[in-house]
């Protein structure tokens, strides 16, 4: 991993350092789970493994058992990026502790950070974001699940899809309307544990990299007003702003998996031998293998240039967090698919790494704003400061 970038501190390198000495020693190479229980048990075991090893302290301040006075970007950054070198459902498993929990480090009480805070860093409870619904997926602020006042508590009727850990976490971060209003006007945030009645898994969904995914619905499912996150209505700014710290880690993401694709490629291209010389001796494998090293050295300086802004200069990166995640999603995207083209037949096969990889990184192109997404944020933030 080259991590010579003016973004980083020695803290910082020495995280990177001793996490990708643990992962060779407890992340190996393993088949995919079968079957919806077979996936729970893997990913509980992972959110233990990481919570027992330290790891999940850096998703939380350290006055609730983090390791940092705050949520560090950078560190999310680097921890993700080295977990999904070696495995995408660890990555996946610490990145949704720290977003599901997110709000409540942002807005939560101090009843509530005291509360859920330390079992999440600890790994003792699985935290999940419940921001989408069938109809509000990019366009989040369409939501129409609602939360009716009543006495002094909170009454959640509709649906969400899509919802990261559903099924296996201990409490949902909900967004709901609170009041009638257009837009992402009258949405609240609400802290939901899991086994409030009225709250009911009704689907469990299967993508092409296994991970927990459910659809949510609530039925007159009431939650105490205490565990209201921030204030009534402004919900959607709560969403914004979690989103906000985490949506350059998902960019750390992608680096991972671009790496690995890249290290196995090299492998592969010094080994294969054909029409009497090495896979690497050809000049279209040397052009691709420099595409692909270039690509990602651009997005790794973009990725911590926008968690530094944040951690250091304390400014609002929605912006470079938006241009983060787009280049390095759509060039680990790239990055991969020019393995697996190297690696020919033997590239699509099941059991394979980098077949694995390209089934990874589709996702993160969609998840946590869509490419498209990306792109306009990038450009209204532009037209705004013109």
């Amino acid at each position: 991993m080259n991590l010579n970038t003016p973004f980083l501190d020695e803290a910082h390198l020495q995280l990177a350092v001793d996490l990708d000495a643990w992962c060779s020693t407890n992340l190996p190479f393993e088949d995919e789970p079968l079957g919806t229980e077979a996936l729970d048990i893997r990913c509980k075991g992972l959110v233990a493994a990481l919570g027992k090893a330290g790891w999940l302290r850096y998703c939380v301040p350290a006055a609730y058992g983090g390791v940092l006075e705050k949520v560090d970007s950078r560190a999310l950054c680097l921890i993700r990026s080295t977990l999904a070198y070696y495995a995408g459902l660890a990555d996946f498993a610490f990145a949704m502790q720290g977003l599901g929990s997110g709000a409540i480090t942002l807005y939560g009480s101090e009843e509530l950070k005291a509360r859920y805070l330390p079992r999440v860093a600890a790994g003792e409870w699985i935290a999940a974001f419940a921001l989408s619904e069938p109809e509000a997926g990019s366009d989040a602020a369409a939501m129409t699940t609602s939360a009716a006042p009543d006495g002094d508590s909170y009454v959640l009727n509709g649906c969400k899809t899509w919802i990261s850990n559903g099924g296996i976490a201990d409490f949902y971060t909900v967004f709901a309307r609170t009041e009638p209003l257009p837009g992402a006007k009258g949405i609240s945030a609400f802290v939901v544990p899991a086994e409030t009645p009225g709250l009911h898994v009704t689907e469990r969904i299967e993508v092409i990299a296994p991970h927990p995914l459910a659809t949510l619905k609530f039925e007159d499912c009431r939650v105490p007003a205490d565990h209201l996150l921030g204030v009534p209505g402004e919900g959607f700014k709560v969403a914004m702003q979690t989103l906000d710290i985490f949506r350059a880690s998902v960019a750390g993401a992608a680096l991972g998996f671009a790496r690995r694709a890249l290290d196995e490629a090299l492998a592969y291209a010094r080994q294969r031998r054909m029409f009497g010389q090495m896979l690497a001796d050809f000049q279209m494998t040397q052009a691709r293998l420099a595409d692909m090293a270039t690509a990602i050295e651009a997005s790794t300086l973009l990725t911590y240039q926008a968690a530094w802004l944040r951690d250091v200069k304390g400014v609002s990166t929605t912006r470079q967090a938006a241009m983060a995640k787009m280049a390095a999603t759509e060039s680990a995207q790239q990055v991969i698919d020019g393995a697996v083209q190297l690696f020919g037949g033997l590239g699509v096969k099941r059991g394979q790494i980098v077949e694995r990889l390209y089934r990874e990184i589709r996702a993160l192109r969609i998840y946590e704003g869509a490419t498209e997404v990306q792109k306009l944020i990038i450009a209204r933030s532009l037209l705004k400061e013109g």
